[in-house]
């Protein structure tokens, strides 16, 4: 299941990649997925294995290109089976931090997921099916996740090229009419993944992002998947258990900022 979690959210970026606002790289050793976005979750990249030779060099060159693309926050994730010790003291050596506990891993049978929840009457959970509410989705997505409004833009611009595909499905949660939560569904690895479950800070506590969490298994199931899949952070963590999901570990990744000077968006 380990496995299944994150090779989801590889393939969520590698899907991502067929946007031309983005670069995807495919590489023996290195494969990344960049953004101009300025968070960690959106530019990764993903360390298959490290040259007998020449290591230092390969990811000092690697870095010396984002750099140069401006690129803020990234993750870097290595596979499994490499050598952990002689992994971490290189990319540590190049100015990356470990995190051991980015994300708890988790699972959940989407047979046992309840049919629906008790909630805010006026609550809507709706499919972002048009370019209009995908600029709503990312508005409220931007304030629940603290990006700036600055880079809204740069987010539609490389996410409306992918998230219409048959992949994805997209979520917007309306209290009165009114966008406050956002989730996205992504079907890979025969397992259904769950990302970018959010809201804003004056409609927390409502039961929304649990909600907003459901849709998407429920869809899923409808769908004929069995397993749903998620990386949750420490304050969605509770709200996941009690929609039946299992810890399955924890994701151990390294995390690397831009400490050069960078550019301002255009």
């Amino acid at each position: 299941m380990k496995s299944a979690i994150k090779t989801n959210w590889e393939a969520y970026h590698y899907c991502l990649g067929s946007s031309p606002k983005v670069e995807l790289s495919i590489g023996s050793y290195l494969t990344w997925l960049m953004t101009d976005l300025p968070d960690h979750f959106m530019n990764l990249v993903v360390c298959n294995q490290l040259p007998s030779e020449g290591v230092d060099d390969l990811i000092e060159n690697a870095l010396v290109h984002f750099r140069s693309m401006n690129i803020r926050k990234l993750s870097w994730l290595t596979k499994a089976g490499m050598s952990s010790a002689k992994t971490n003291r290189i990319l540590l050596a190049h100015g990356l931090k470990f995190k051991d506990s980015f994300a708890t891993e988790m699972a959940v049978d989407l047979s046992l997921v309840p049919d629906d929840l008790p909630t805010h009457p006026d609550l809507r959970i709706v499919p972002v099916e048009d370019e209009r509410m995908l600029r709503q989705w990312i508005h409220v997505a931007s304030i629940g996740f603290r990006i700036s409004e600055e880079f809204e833009k740069v987010w539609y611009d490389f996410f409306v090229d992918a998230i219409f595909y048959p992949q994805f499905r997209t979520y917007l949660a309306l209290l009165n009419g009114k966008p406050v939560g956002t989730s996205q569904l992504f079907l890979s690895e025969g397992v259904a993944g769950i990302y970018n479950v959010t809201c804003i800070p004056e409609a927390r506590g409502q039961g929304i992002g649990s909600a907003v969490t459901l849709a998407p298994l429920l869809k899923a199931r409808e769908m004929g998947y069995r397993i749903g899949v998620l990386q949750a952070s420490q304050k969605g963590y509770n709200a996941y258990r009690r929609l039946g999901f299992q810890d399955f570990g924890k994701l151990s990744l390294y995390l690397w900022e831009n400490d050069r000077g960078i550019k301002e968006v255009q």
